[in-house]
């Protein structure tokens, strides 16, 4: 069986009537040893069957910035071009989200009240694939971190809750928002049921056709949903003008929110990717990953890889691992796998643009398509982002780490071996990371090398089994970006 681990040094076995999946432990207190180091000591509830030893959930999100030898460049105004002065973001975040996305501490404190909601899914399970590795007949060795065990089946909650909660705890009535897949509005509509707030989403277009089960997990929730791009706001309007049909973009949606967000003092506006609080929030994928593979006996992974649309599900495993890298403890490689149809990375130009389609946000320095980039409808509606969170994209041009785009039927090639072996249906987006990583894995196949490969394994496809119908009856085709569409675009980023 798959071996699942849940985190830390040496623990007594479970008893036979335990069950045998990765369960929590509970801790009994904190504190921070020399050197930002936490030290837990916890009560146990372990997994029997597995051999593995519990984990505490993070009592600390971790901050890359204070690590790297150099800092990213600052966000502007979007009208003076000027570093934004951080009060500049106070009609859209509450004031402690507005400090974290700033700092330069190393650990940031979680709030008691986030780990208490956390500790309904975290930690979450490190499993090996052996099953894949014998399908393959590779040599290496494949985990992934499986996020799908949420609420909302992805990593979206864990940045999800304490936006909710921080501005709750500031007095905000309503928080707006935007979602490609669905995945990130359902993790808000979640997030804001639990501490009373009004949840508003503007969602892509495209994906509110193709998932019209995220939406109504949103209202459940109780959020009101509209189609991206809508006649609700002046950004929706002027689009809808010029392209009737538009299938929306992530872009477009933030637009949207952004605008409603800055109109009205009782709301804030939240965000499930690329600035730097919600990769912060991520950070406790990797922090979790560092201990099980420990317990797990794994010194370290030799490949590191994630999907990236905004970047957070990629950064939150990844920048754990490295610090551990920057320290000299380990050195994973680490690859970025973006669509094809959307290959911000790969394609982009690294240039100050703005975050949103109609150019409300502040500029950013990130790698970018051109804001008024929309990409093709794929089926992985979360990655159809016309830039990169501004950190990742840093770390890119610092040369840590690497970036690849795969076009779509490659991946659903990838996912079906997945829940073939694996039995997990995985989401359209960390399809692209199963196709990478099993890309790698048969590279040690043909060299003979035993690779350790850790994979971000960021949400179920319980929701998009319309896609896989689509590839199974063989209609699903790979989509590109238009060359023209792209030269348009870029020409269309800020001269800065």
């Amino acid at each position: 069986m798959a071996a699942a681990a849940t985190l830390r040094p040496a623990l007594p076995q479970a008893g036979p009537k335990q069950r045998a999946s990765s369960l929590l432990c509970t801790p009994k207190h904190n504190r921070v040893a020399a050197g930002g180091r936490r030290s837990l000591s916890f009560a146990v509830r372990a997994s029997p069957n597995s051999g593995a030893k519990a984990v505490s959930i993070p009592k600390q999100w971790y901050n890359l910035v204070a690590d790297l030898p150099v800092k990213p460049p600052p966000p502007l105004h979007p009208q003076t071009h000027q570093p934004l002065d951080p009060s500049d973001l106070s009609p859209l975040f509450p004031d402690e989200l507005i400090r974290q996305e700033v700092t330069d501490e190393r650990f940031v404190d979680i709030p008691e009240e986030v780990i208490d909601v956390y500790k309904l899914w975290r930690p979450t399970p490190l499993i090996r694939a052996r099953r894949l590795e014998k399908l393959l007949g590779t040599p290496a060795k494949i985990y992934y971190k499986y996020e799908g065990t949420s609420p909302a089946g992805s990593h979206k909650p864990n940045t999800a809750v304490p936006q909710a909660w921080y501005n709750a705890v500031a007095g905000v009535k309503n928080v707006v928002t935007e979602t490609g897949a669905g995945q990130w509005g359902s993790a808000l509509s979640f997030a804001s049921s639990l501490f009373g707030l009004n949840c508003e989403v503007w969602q892509v277009r495209a994906s509110f056709d193709q998932k019209p089960y995220r939406r109504l997990m949103m209202e459940t929730w109780g959020a009101k949903v509209h189609a991206s791009p809508s006649p609700a706001t002046e950004a929706g309007k002027k689009i809808l003008a010029a392209d009737p049909s538009s299938p929306g973009s992530l872009g477009i949606a933030i637009s949207e929110a952004v605008e409603v967000a800055a109109k009205d003092a009782n709301t804030k506006y939240c965000l499930g990717s690329v600035l730097n609080h919600v990769l912060l929030h991520q950070t406790v994928i990797g922090e979790e990953c560092l201990e099980q593979l420990a317990a797990l006996g794994e010194a370290a992974p030799d490949v590191v890889v994630g999907c990236t649309g905004g970047g957070s599900n990629f950064g939150g495993l990844a920048f754990p691992f490295m610090r551990e890298k920057l320290a000299g403890r380990m050195s994973p490689e680490f690859v970025a796998v973006e669509p094809a149809a959307c290959p911000t990375l790969t394609k982009g130009v690294y240039a100050y643009d703005f975050g949103d389609t109609a150019g409300l946000t502040p500029l950013m320095k990130m790698h970018t398509l051109g804001h008024g980039f929309v990409p093709d409808p794929i089926h992985a509606g979360g990655l159809r982002y016309h830039g990169m969170a501004p950190l990742i994209s840093h770390v890119y041009e610092l040369r840590f780490m690497d970036a690849i785009a795969i076009q779509q039927t490659e991946c659903f090639e990838a996912a079906l071996k997945f829940a073939r072996t694996e039995g997990i249906i995985p989401a359209p987006e960390p399809t692209h990371a199963i196709a990478a990583a099993i890309r790698e894995a048969m590279e040690c196949k043909r060299t003979g090398e035993e690779k350790v490969i850790l994979m971000a394994m960021c949400g179920h496809g319980h929701f998009d089994l319309a896609a896989y119908e689509k590839y199974l009856r063989g209609d699903m085709v790979d989509l590109s970006h238009p060359a023209d569409k792209l030269e348009a675009s870029l020409a269309a980023v800020p001269k800065i």
